[in-house]
């Protein structure tokens, strides 16, 4: 069984491997041996990149537009799924049902809608609408993994809190928060990577190049440079790199979450 992982392994991180020997080498010594290890630690292709074909710009886009969405899709979420869950008011129900509601229908499917809105609400070729609708449909799926969380959380440790003293506010930040933090960064993993892959939408809604995105930015970087090998590889490490190391600092969170609800 391990023989066959680390065959897998090989098989999906030798093409990311090429790539990032490829993008440590000059154009002609990779026409001339496409597999060979790179002769000098040359970054001159990561400056050409960054500079020249204007992915520095791309990349802050989408550094800026994925943060915010994100944070702001959690925030919203895990507050609502706190009242939800730990709440009983009238309605709550119907209230959980309709924020589940939104993983039944694709947001694509919306696009007509959400342009002419967009378009009267002077949201168009603007990254706050971008940040908007990541977050309102990140919030579904947020809210159904997070609602989820909460519910086998003991009702016991709210009423000790109370009988101290804890209001509602602080009963939230200091015990429910520590509490939900692998589902938080579940969601957070979860939303940010379709965040910053996302093509679509940035190509609907954005009009100047200087607000497009790196997957948009991309497109016309392929069509530039699409000679120059060792700059292309560059740029595409470039866009790789946040969802790398996103993944490799909370990969014990992540499965910290996925199993969370296992043991109980």
């Amino acid at each position: 069984m391990q023989a066959v992982l680390w065959l897998y392994a090989a098989i999906a991180f030798g093409p990311i491997l090429l790539v990032v020997l490829g993008s440590l080498r000059p154009t002609n010594e990779i026409l001339q041996n496409p597999i060979a290890l790179p002769t000098s630690f040359d970054l001159s292709n990561y400056v050409r990149a960054w500079e020249s074909a204007s992915l520095g710009t791309y990349f802050i886009n989408s550094v800026f537009i994925t943060i915010c969405s994100v944070a702001l899709c959690v925030s919203v979420s895990v507050a609502a799924a706190f009242v939800i869950t730990r709440r009983r008011f009238r309605g709550r129900a119907f209230l959980a049902a309709f924020f589940i509601a939104g993983l039944m229908v694709p947001a694509k499917l919306g696009l007509l809608p959400i342009y002419y809105m967009f378009q009267a609400g002077g949201l168009i070729d603007t990254h706050l609408g971008l940040i908007l609708l990541y977050a309102a449909s990140g919030i579904p799926f947020t809210m159904f993994v997070l609602m989820g969380f909460m519910r086998g959380l003991p009702v016991e440790l709210e009423e000790a809190a109370r009988l101290d003293g804890a209001h509602d506010g602080r009963i939230f930040v200091s015990i429910m928060l520590p509490l939900v933090r692998p589902a938080l960064a579940v969601v957070t993993i979860f939303q940010f990577a379709p965040t910053w892959n996302d093509f679509f939408y940035p190509l609907i809604l954005l009009r100047d190049t200087d607000k497009y995105t790196i997957p948009v930015g991309l497109t016309r970087f392929f069509g530039e440079y699409s000679a120059d090998r060792g700059t292309l590889f560059a740029g595409l490490i470039i866009a790789l790199l946040p969802l790398a190391l996103v993944f490799a600092f909370a990969s014990k969170q992540i499965m910290s979450g996925l199993t969370a609800g296992i043991s109980k």
